[in-house]
């Protein structure tokens, strides 16, 4: 249930796939930063959708827009 063949990502592929590393991914979780996710017992995964639509909010086309939205 690790891959895309799922319909979920775990953590590791989920970070790979948005360029982040997994740790990144888990900061931004606890922080409340991150992508939606689901908790299945004391797994974490996330939907490609999720992961997209979090990637899109947080385009910023300037620094300074960037920097308001915390993208970087």
């Amino acid at each position: 249930m690790s891959g895309d063949e799922s319909g979920f990502f775990d953590t590791r592929r989920a970070a790979d796939y948005l360029g982040l590393s997994h740790r990144t991914l888990d900061g931004y979780r606890v922080s409340g930063n991150g992508p939606a996710f689901h908790r299945f017992g004391n797994r974490v995964r996330y939907r490609r959708s999720d992961l997209d639509a979090w990637a899109v909010k947080r385009r910023a086309t300037t620094t300074a827009e960037a920097d308001r939205l915390g993208a970087r």
